[in-house]
């Protein structure tokens, strides 16, 4: 019989690759939704945060639970109540699906669960491994807590992952398609000082390693889901203008212009995370997409040329 994977955030940018990889591997999948009847290609079953609520089926019928939900970091301003709905989606969406596992008599193998590079803060250019020191800002307090939620999950007993993620690389959403817009209209140009760093990760990949922690057993505990080369903000800038035929024509943008458009939010993108990926390769994996030149092609190359 297949594996069946229940996604939480499955309609999300990695959640909706992922589901589209699982079923041509062959998996069964299905979503919670706060709308199940809304239309989708996957079984979905019902499951409400801020009215605690869950079908129990999802959890009876459940192999392995992957859990991507939470409310978008950069979607909008970082206003009090934007932030609280940052933390609570994702705290409160873990406490729910602790408590339903406890009182559920379920079959559930693993628990995988995503978490971010935020966790170490603006950390310049020391490298960041899954032991180093976290940072004290608003993301990092927000991963402290939702890691803190995850791990009350493996003291059920279950086998348990958490993903660390750094920047997502999709045409579909996520940074790329805000950092290529002024490129492609040829006023692409660093952001800031350009020197943070960018830890990033093609969304192939980062869905190839949640498929791999399902699939091997020996994946317990945390990971930087990075791949191996971390590149510069103005490097970054830089392959992106010459994947996009595109010149760079335009002096850095200054942090005070950033700082003044988006508030808090805007030491998202001055802040960098330079962050090992050595965890991840030491269990045999392996990126089809270890440097920044390939993984932009992926995308842009033809449709630039």
């Amino acid at each position: 019989m297949p594996c069946k994977i229940l996604i939480t955030g499955g309609s999300g940018l990695v959640g909706s690759r992922l589901s589209e990889m699982l079923i041509d591997l062959g998996y069964e999948v299905a979503h919670l939704s706060r709308n199940p009847d809304k239309f989708s290609n996957y079984k979905t079953f019902k499951w409400d945060i801020k009215h605690p609520h869950i079908d129990d089926n999802a959890i009876t019928w459940a192999d392995y639970i992957v859990h991507l939900s939470g409310a978008g970091i950069t979607d909008e301003k970082w206003t009090e109540e934007h932030k609280k709905e940052i933390l609570n989606s994702r705290v409160n969406s873990t406490h729910l699906l602790y408590s339903c596992l406890q009182k559920t008599d379920h079959h559930v193998k693993g628990f995988i669960a995503a978490s971010g590079i935020g966790i170490y803060g603006d950390s310049g250019d020391q490298l960041m491994s899954e032991e180093s020191m976290y940072a004290d800002d608003f993301l990092a307090e927000v991963c402290k807590a939702w890691e803190g939620a995850t791990w009350e999950i493996r003291d059920l007993g279950l086998r348990t992952v958490i993903f660390r993620t750094g920047i997502v690389l999709s045409t579909k959403g996520g940074a790329l398609p805000q950092l290529a817009r002024p490129v492609k209209m040829m006023a692409g140009a660093p952001l800031g000082s350009g020197k943070q760093y960018m830890s990033w990760i093609h969304i192939d990949d980062a869905c190839r390693l949640y498929i791999k922690a399902i699939e091997d057993t020996q994946f317990e505990g945390v990971y930087n889901a990075v791949a191996p080369h971390p590149v510069t903000n103005s490097e970054f800038t830089k392959q992106l203008a010459q994947v996009m035929h595109r010149p760079l024509v335009l002096p850095k943008v200054p942090a005070f212009a950033l700082n003044l458009l988006l508030g808090e939010m805007s030491g998202v993108i001055l802040g960098g995370q330079r962050v090992s990926a050595n965890k991840v390769l030491q269990t045999g994996f392996t990126f089809e997409y270890s440097q920044l030149p390939e993984a932009l092609k992926s995308f842009f190359s033809k449709e630039e040329q």
